[in-house]
């Protein structure tokens, strides 16, 4: 059984990519179901004041470190993580898993030129994998034609990037209905494969500027980068109650 590491009451995977993506290929191979989050600080800090959020959280299957944060708070707690898994990253092992093992691939999510084009480029750059749909995001949540159609495709790897808390309460709603599947939020990623956003030179990642990066492309995010502090105050608050 893959260990944990309780953040703020959330439950993360403790493991490299590599242990990630053979746990997740396992289950698919077994055909079963999984809900995968990939959670920073924002998502933590959203749930701990949306109840009915964090009750999703809670019912993931696996919940990823996805921000340089959440390791950092881990380790402020005394339990350190391995390493950051970012979603990104994620589902491009997943697009070689497709192709290698013929595991299908759905996407959902993003503009309508946007998802378009994110699923050109995907076939385009991994050849042989498996796309058997796609749909953009711009959908009513309660419009069942979008999941009738999903289910008819029936992926083993649906993709949703509605952003949270919307992409995790929606497969937590409707994901019960798949037969199988591993079902993953992907936040802003559609727009990243599309192009339409540029993703931090691997410089910047492996200093861990990734969210400085994204601030400086897109300065309307300044408001949720406020998430990070939030997070590192309660962090530390922890700590210091706990001596």
């Amino acid at each position: 059984m893959t260990k944990t590491v309780d953040v703020l009451g959330i439950p993360f995977i403790n493991t490299d990519m590599d242990g990630l993506v053979q746990m997740l290929d396992g289950r698919l191979s077994r055909g079963e179901k999984t809900f995968v989050v990939t959670a920073n600080p924002e998502i933590v800090m959203h749930a701990l004041k949306d109840p009915d959020y964090f009750s999703v959280l809670k019912r993931a299957d696996v919940v990823t470190p996805d921000g340089i944060g959440i390791v950092i708070g881990a380790k402020l707690l005394g339990t350190p993580i391995q390493e950051r898994l970012t979603g990104y990253d994620l589902i491009w092992r997943l697009f070689q898993l497709s192709a290698e093992k013929g595991y299908k691939v759905y996407f959902l999510g993003a503009a309508p030129d946007v998802i378009e084009e994110a699923a050109r480029r995907a076939v385009e750059a991994v050849p042989g994998l498996r796309l058997v749909g796609y749909h953009h995001g711009y959908f009513d949540v309660d419009d069942r034609r979008v999941i009738e159609e999903i289910k008819a495709r029936e992926p083993d790897i649906l993709l949703v990037g509605l952003g949270f808390p919307k992409q995790e309460k929606w497969i937590a709603r409707f994901g019960p209905e798949l037969k199988k599947g591993l079902m993953i939020g992907v936040g802003g990623s559609f727009d990243v494969l599309a192009g339409k956003v540029k993703r931090a030179p691997l410089i910047w990642r492996k200093l861990y500027l990734e969210w400085l990066y994204r601030l400086i492309q897109q300065p309307s995010r300044w408001r949720r980068m406020l998430a990070l502090p939030r997070f590192l105050v309660t962090i530390f608050k922890i700590r210091f109650r706990a001596k």
